[in-house]
């Protein structure tokens, strides 16, 4: 039987190294995410998680190795190429929403498609759906500061989706929430995966990675130490 029949991996991570000035955040991590997988990256605080998802995202460069996002060796892309792939490949959701505090609601998730080249009138129309989507269509015309955690981190889903990216990718996206929230977001979380949507989370909430992930991946030291498929309920 040939190979041809293996889908190629949505992420690719092979022999990453990071070195910053005085330690090394990731040494030799090795990782690969296929489609419709949601894969929760676990580990302590300082053992490379959040370095790791940086460099999916093209936030940054690997001292050496290589990673291949969507067949897109990373590594080869300047940084104009690297920024129009973030925009239309890749969504991000943080910890601390990262919201433009002076833009209601609407304009925080339209801004997305306008910066990928889309017209005012369709990126507001698309954002508008998505806030329907994600129950806070009525939240549309609130400035940030005056959103809950939990909205406000649904705004920041629905900027990552804005573009339809084939990847979403989440930095402790509970962290900043109250419990409620929390599930709430990680119910969302869930519901998109189950729609299709490939995931990466980085996450210390083992309940986030029990609840929203098919696989979970454990780091220390920055390279994976232990890699296991989760049966979902």
């Amino acid at each position: 039987m040939n190979d041809h029949s293996t889908p190629q991996p949505v992420v690719r991570l092979d022999g990453v190294v990071k070195e910053f000035v005085s330690t090394t955040a990731l040494d030799g991590l090795s990782l690969e995410v296929g489609a419709g997988e949601a894969v929760a990256v676990i580990g302590p605080s300082g053992c490379g998680k959040s370095t790791m998802l940086n460099m999916v995202a093209g936030l940054d460069r690997p001292t050496a190795g290589t990673v291949t996002v969507h067949g897109e060796d990373l590594g080869a892309l300047n940084e104009t190429a690297l920024a129009l792939f973030r925009r239309r490949r890749v969504g991000m959701i943080f910890q601390f929403f990262n919201l433009l505090d002076d833009l209601p609601a609407l304009d925080n998730v339209a801004l997305a498609a306008q910066l990928a080249g889309v017209a005012a009138r369709p990126a507001r129309e698309r954002a508008l759906e998505l806030l329907g989507e994600l129950g806070i269509a009525n939240r549309r015309d609130v400035y940030p500061a005056a959103l809950s955690g939990g909205e406000r981190q649904r705004v920041a889903v629905a900027r990552a989706l804005m573009n339809r990216p084939g990847l979403l990718l989440a930095d402790e996206p509970t962290g900043a929430l109250d419990s409620h929230a929390g599930e709430q977001v990680m119910d969302l979380l869930l519901d998109l995966n189950q729609m299709g949507q490939t995931l990466m989370i980085v996450t210390h909430d083992p309940r986030l990675a029990q609840r929203c992930a098919s696989r979970v991946v454990r780091m220390a030291d920055g390279h994976v130490v232990s890699d296991r498929s989760l049966e979902r309920a």
